[in-house]
């Protein structure tokens, strides 16, 4: 495929969202992506504990590397977020 046929494929899957480049900076630097997108979605901590029905203390271990979070918290982080659980990973 040329570049062409490969931007074209690429906007026609293009689910509408685009990532500012210092969101993207952040996730490639490493940082936390739980924290990541919650601050790029403006919510507190408290925010996405009370969206996501698990505790502050939870979101906050998370975002530290403390715990892993189970399959039943990415899930309901990312429908807090708007996220594919993917996006969370």
């Amino acid at each position: 495929m040329t570049d062409e046929e490969l931007f074209d494929a690429a906007r026609t899957e293009d689910d509408g969202e685009l990532m500012p480049h210092a969101v993207v900076k952040r996730l490639v630097n490493g940082e936390p992506p739980l924290k990541v997108f919650r601050e790029y979605r403006g919510m507190t901590q408290e925010a996405l504990a009370d969206a996501a029905k698990v505790s502050a203390g939870y979101v906050s271990q998370i975002e530290r590397g403390a715990r892993q979070p189970s399959q039943k918290a990415l899930a309901a982080f990312a429908a807090a977020l708007n996220l594919d659980i993917e996006d969370l990973i």
